[in-house]
């Protein structure tokens, strides 16, 4: 081979190291806890952002102390088109309860892109849930009259889960 020959093939293989990184998209593996953790707070705001939206909430532990989580999900035209989201789905002050997988390193934060689900905390209205999800009793599916509240006692989290 001539050295143009050579140096179009380094350029190719050059531009394609440099390039790859922009056609990757980051995993989670590692990241978050496979255990779920069930939040039961008040939303301080909802951000339909790229490339994730966030639920930012206040959570109270049971001595009273509020500690501000942020809940990672999909992208919001994700949202919009799979569960209606817009950026009035949650308001201020609304009470949820999230279920979904906390960061390993213990910080207040929280994966929604798999096994999660989010709903009104007073009325089990359902807003959110990822296909491999459990519901809680209580919380049913749209099409199956949600909004019917839990029976007394009945637990907030699948076995396994733990609640904040």
């Amino acid at each position: 081979m001539n050295s143009k020959a050579w140096m179009s093939v380094a350029f190719a293989l050059i531009l394609s190291a440099v390039a790859a990184p922009l056609w990757a998209h980051h995993g989670d593996a590692g990241r978050y806890d496979e255990n779920l953790v069930t939040l039961n707070g008040s939303v301080v705001e909802l951000q339909m952002i790229n490339p994730h939206s966030i639920i930012v909430l206040d959570v109270p532990d049971a001595s009273g102390k509020v500690t501000r989580w942020q809940a990672e999900m999909g992208g919001p035209n994700a949202l919009a088109r799979g569960f209606g989201w817009t950026r009035n789905t949650l308001k201020p002050g609304d009470k949820i309860t999230l279920m979904g997988r906390r960061v390993k390193s213990g910080a207040p934060y929280m994966n929604l892109t798999e096994r999660a689900v989010v709903y009104m905390t007073d009325s089990k209205k359902l807003l959110f849930r990822t296909a491999n999800a459990d519901l809680p009793e209580g919380v049913a599916a749209p099409n199956q009259g949600a909004g019917t509240a839990a029976p007394a006692g009945a637990p907030a989290a699948p076995a396994g889960g733990a609640a904040y």
